[in-house]
């Protein structure tokens, strides 16, 4: 009997990221791809991200909205519950897959574990700043099988009483895009999006939902200077976490402003092409630490939203000030150029996850977790990156 598999994506982030993983249990004998679509992806206020999932030719999408503009997210997290359960009891599942810290995630791994389904999570083990860390390491509590991007965030599930039999490496499968020869041109980029700059920097800024009272502030620090820098910026909408009114307020100074090309979203391919040629990105988004270092690109990180998250010669970190993210713009020319970082994968991330889901042992892993204690097990026994 084949296997069905369900992939859960609430973000154009996680889309993007899971999307080569999906096309892969798409296209392998005696598997079945299914996608429960939900989160942002609905909210047209985010670019209605869904025709993305659509436009991308599965066979078996669900789509769920599990929200509307200004719900908190402890209600999000209730109503994913409430969809996703009557999905689940009405469509078989084999194994449900979801990826990261967001609460549609943590909707999918409370689901799974509750209606004993083997729950798969993509890149746990990390570590960052505000709820998002409470929320990553609390679905890695509740699945049962952890693909994670290296060997540090292995370590910490095994620290977390995770089985070591069950954690394995694949490096973080967005690298299987950046690196593959599929991307579209700078010129394709700039025509689809009408943007006309020849040379520009990307914005990313989200809320820290532990300083929402603050983000404001944050905010307007932010564009206050990149509008006294008098360069080009491609500005990304943050994502729809508590607080993000403040920063749409402060982007309310730029909206018109020449020099600023705002988007609610972007295909993630064509954003990869625009973040490989950008001068820069500045924010405090996961991009800035995990993506924009393989290309090489420099990262200006604000605030305390990637605290702890590793680091390389190409990433600024500085506090959310006006005088300082100035500096910092004027300087970053001078960290050029950047040896390439490829501390989370080469690019194989896929045929890492595929060797791993058609192994028999994978599917006998038990639905009854037990803490095993760190001291005892040692190293992860883990797939290693080739």
């Amino acid at each position: 009997m084949s296997k069905n598999v369900l992939f859960l994506t609430g973000t154009r982030a996680d889309f993007g990221k899971l999307k080569p993983l999906m096309f892969a249990v798409e296209d392998e004998p005696g598997f079945n791809c299914r996608i429960f679509v939900t989160g942002m992806h609905t909210m047209a206020k985010y670019g209605y991200t869904v025709d993305e999932v659509y436009k991308s030719g599965f066979k078996d999408v669900h789509v769920y909205m599990n929200q509307i503009l200004g719900e908190p997210m402890d209600l999000i997290l209730a109503n994913t519950i409430g969809g996703l359960s009557r999905y689940i009891h009405e469509h078989r599942t084999d194994m449900l897959i979801v990826h990261g810290d967001r609460v549609e995630a943590l909707a999918g791994a409370i689901v799974g574990a509750i209606n004993n389904i083997l729950v798969a999570h993509i890149e746990g083990g990390e570590v960052s700043g505000t709820i998002d860390e409470l929320i990553r390491h609390s679905v890695s509590k509740l699945s049962h099988v952890h693909f994670v991007s290296n060997e540090e965030a292995a370590n910490r599930l095994i620290q977390m009483g995770e089985n070591n039999e069950s954690v394995f490496v694949i490096g973080s499968p967005d690298v299987d895009i950046m690196l593959s020869n599929n991307l579209p041109t700078l010129t394709e980029v700039r025509q689809r999006y009408d943007i006309g700059f020849e040379e520009y920097g990307i914005v990313l800024f989200h809320t820290v939902t532990t300083e929402k009272d603050d983000m404001f502030r944050q905010a307007n620090e932010l564009i206050s200077a990149l509008v006294k820098t008098n360069k080009k910026y491609v500005v990304i909408y943050p994502n729809n976490d508590d607080g993000n009114e403040h920063i749409f307020l402060a982007y309310d100074a730029i909206k018109e402003h020449p020099n600023f090309r705002l988007f609610p979203s972007l295909r993630f391919e064509y954003f990869l092409t625009l973040l490989k040629q950008a001068q820069f990105i500045i924010g405090n988004s996961s991009a800035g630490v995990r993506e924009a270092p393989i290309y090489g690109v420099p990262t200006i990180n604000l605030g305390s939203r990637q605290q702890n998250r590793v680091t390389s010669s190409s990433i600024i970190n500085l506090p959310c000030e006006r005088a300082a993210i100035i500096n910092a713009i004027n300087q970053v020319e001078f960290l050029l150029p950047i040896k390439q970082c490829y501390h989370f994968g080469t690019g194989k991330s896929t045929e890492e996850f595929l060797r791993v889901l058609r192994g028999e042992e994978t599917w006998k892993i038990s639905k009854q977790k037990q803490f095993i204690d760190a001291t005892a097990m040692g190293k992860a026994r883990i797939s290693k990156i080739s």
